[in-house]
């Protein structure tokens, strides 16, 4: 790995950065996150959220929090600070999970009281949603893929 001397390592990325700017990062070179590492979320009771996830929505992580969830796609998308699509307006992310089959897990989530919406949405070639509460009060939306 090179070594850089004080401030040689950012006078470096900013020159990358002047040159870059307004072209896309395939054009630059740039680095690129490959996918996400993880997701990590504070809770009063961390070992029952955790349960709750795992006896719930069948999340299978280990003792270290490690999951290998099927291979698939990964939305990564930004909304207006105003919005209420994550609930409430103090829940600044919302985790999305795929599923298998929408209605089956809401059914299993209801049968084990857990606080789901009523309301599904289809969107036209991108598939159904449906949406959960988990115990600390987040809204997780749930992802049948067209």
């Amino acid at each position: 790995m090179r070594q850089y001397r004080d401030g040689e390592l950012i006078a470096t990325l900013l020159r990358r950065v002047r040159l870059c700017a307004g072209t896309s990062w395939q054009d630059c070179g740039m680095e690129r996150v490959l996918g996400v590492g993880g997701y990590f979320m504070r809770a009063a009771d961390p070992v029952a959220l955790g349960a709750w996830y795992r006896d719930r929505l069948g999340l299978d992580a280990d003792e270290h929090g490690l999951w290998r969830p099927d291979a698939g796609l990964t939305v990564f998308a930004t909304f207006e600070s105003d919005t209420d699509y994550f609930g409430s307006r103090a829940q600044q992310t919302m985790l999305n999970f795929r599923v298998r089959d929408l209605d089956a897990m809401l059914a299993q989530l209801r049968a084990a009281g857990a606080d789901v919406d009523e309301d599904t949405q289809d969107m036209e070639g991108v598939g159904r949603f449906g949406w959960v509460t988990d115990p600390e009060g987040d809204r997780v939306e749930l992802w049948q893929p067209a």
